[in-house]
């Protein structure tokens, strides 16, 4: 395609989900010409499946030591710059109705649609262009920025952020299309793993807790000195639940996960005080007939 006829933007987002969407915005609302692509039908996929439906859009107890990076510095700098109390401002200016559930954590009354639909209005107003069904090809460098193929046409923009997730749930999109751009142009990768994930039993451990399927506790989960304190949920493949989600950030092969499902008791201390009042000799009596 001759260059006459390709599209120029000062900025393109690679990806309409929660970070793609705040990112174009705050790029329009910046003053710059900005293309949001999303390779979907619709952006906002991963927003409307989360919290249930009705999107845990930020906790209020959000600081920099509750998130696993390479740089820890970077969560200060991010946090300081945006806080959960700008996304709350921003949910309360267009009404959205909205609830703590359990230990901070902030949740639509109603749907998590009205996120998207809060996210799309701010693009709008901002001047951001989306485009829809529109998955980029290839990133390429230019003299003047970067060089983006989709299906039959080029784009380029001084300025891109690729911001297509990972690869979590790919039946709504999820691909390494930002592993192997980074890979392209020589950047240092970190290895891949799995986080925010459930564990699956094997076989003997399915056969032992395949009863507890549905069942869900209040826990404190550990892996050495990490601890989370929230519920944990038997599944029919292993366990699940926002205890077992946070902790599988720090997972890595041969770690023992601990589940405490008696966290404000000392149990130790609790079979002592039983053994004071409850003598060998009574409890023999109990037991035996």
């Amino acid at each position: 395609m001759s260059s006459d006829k390709v599209q120029k933007f000062d900025v393109i987002v690679i990806g309409g989900g929660a970070a793609g969407l705040m990112c174009a915005i705050t790029s329009g609302n910046r003053g710059r010409r900005v293309l949001l692509l999303e390779k979907m039908p619709e952006v906002g996929k991963k927003i409307l499946i989360s919290g249930g439906g009705r999107c845990n859009f930020t906790n209020i107890g959000a600081a920099p030591d509750r998130y696993v990076s390479g740089n820890r510095h970077f969560c200060k700098s991010a946090l300081r710059q945006y806080t959960q109390q700008d996304f709350i401002n921003l949910v309360e200016k267009h009404g959205i109705a909205y609830h703590e559930k359990k230990l901070g954590q902030l949740f639509c009354d109603e749907s998590a649609k009205q996120i998207t639909e809060m996210l799309l209005n701010e693009a709008e107003t901002a001047g951001v262009h989306i485009w829809c069904d529109a998955p980029a090809k290839q990133v390429r460098k230019t003299e003047a920025g970067f060089a983006i193929s989709l299906d039959g046409q080029d784009i380029e923009a001084e300025n891109i952020v690729i911001a297509s997730g990972g690869l979590s749930i790919p039946k709504i999109g999820a691909t390494d299309f930002a592993h192997r751009v980074a890979a392209s142009f020589d950047l240092q990768l970190t290895e891949l793993k799995p986080g925010l994930v459930p564990f699956t039993f094997d076989q003997d451990d399915m056969a032992r807790f395949q009863g507890l399927t549905g069942v869900s506790a209040d826990v404190e989960v550990s892996i050495g000195k990490v601890k989370f304190r929230e519920n944990v949920l038997f599944t029919h493949k292993g366990v699940s639940g926002p205890a077992i989600l946070q902790i599988s950030s720090y997972w890595t092969t041969g770690d023992v996960v601990k589940v405490d499902f008696l966290p404000d008791e000392d149990l130790f201390e609790a079979l002592k005080e039983a053994r004071k009042e409850y003598p060998k000799s009574s409890v023999k009596k109990q037991l035996l007939p």
